[in-house]
């Protein structure tokens, strides 16, 4: 039988419910990197990896150098037997050494799109898609740099531009303009393939459309077919415009239609890598 005693002083001794309100659990949440920190973090990181590919590196300056000499030397009497061809040539070379180190931010988007690095990123306070800045800045200063050599290459066998200040400076701008407009490109290509390996395959492609341009023989001199595709793709009109401002031949509207096509590559190609990172990671 229950003592009626120790139920009344154990009824005395539980504690009385509290009338005070629960409060929630608080959860912190980490800001994000201010600024365009997350974006000179990545920068930096893609130009540590630049360097230390050196292979790479040596590519996307060795091979135009080669083609460059091979044009020079071996076809060049017989395309221009007065010895001017190197003059000639030059602005191919330089889109086309601008196109080979381009070509390498495909592989390395893709290879961070299915490492995982950019998941990891997805869980730290900073901007994922800030990995797609880091690849075109980071490829834009490399391949301004591999320009250069090239350029100095150029003038020790024979090339002789007769740009002034504001002509190089101009030079400079439309080569920075299109390596930009080009890495864009190759980056969307890296965010829409599935693999590094068919990343590489389908940026291939690309790197043919100078040899179908006037970067290495006059468009007139080809088939009538090839010529309406010559003239009308985006390359000739940069190569001519890279070739006025450096030797002075005519300019005509080749300026114009060369701005406008980077322009227009630019912004197709960073709306389309936008759209792809934003499918494939979501939005950060």
């Amino acid at each position: 039988m229950t003592d009626h005693r120790t139920i009344a002083a154990n009824d005395e001794a539980s504690p009385a419910p509290s009338s005070a309100p629960i409060q929630p659990h608080r959860v912190r949440t980490r800001s994000r990197a201010p600024g365009a920190s997350a974006e000179v973090a990545l920068i930096g990181r893609s130009l540590r990896h630049a360097v230390r590919d050196v292979e790479s590196m040596l590519m996307a300056i060795a091979l135009p150098v080669l083609l460059m000499l091979m044009f020079t030397f071996v076809f060049g009497g017989a395309l221009d037997p007065g010895g001017d061809y190197v003059n000639y040539v030059v602005p191919g070379i330089v889109l086309t050494c601008a196109g080979f180190g381009a070509a390498s931010t495909s592989l390395s988007v893709a290879n961070d799109m299915t490492s995982g690095f950019v998941d990891r990123l997805r869980a730290m306070p900073m901007r994922a898609s800030a990995v797609i800045t880091g690849h075109v800045v980071a490829s834009l200063l490399k391949n301004l740099f591999a320009t250069g050599v090239v350029i100095a290459v150029a003038v020790l066998i024979g090339f002789r531009p007769t740009a002034d200040l504001g002509q190089w400076l101009a030079t400079i701008a439309l080569i920075a303009l299109y390596i930009l407009a080009i890495t864009y490109l190759f980056a969307a290509i890296g965010l829409a393939s599935k693999s590094a390996e068919s990343a590489n395959g389908y940026g291939f492609i690309l790197l043919f459309l100078p040899y179908v341009s006037s970067a290495f023989v006059p468009v007139e001199t080809m088939p009538g077919w090839l010529t309406v595709f010559a003239d009308n793709q985006p390359i000739t009109p940069i190569i001519d415009a890279l070739r006025s401002l450096l030797i002075g031949t005519e300019m005509g509207n080749s300026g114009v239609l060369a701005v406008g096509w980077c322009a227009v590559i630019l912004g197709l190609a960073a709306i389309w890598a936008s759209r792809l990172f934003t499918a494939k990671v979501g939005r950060r």
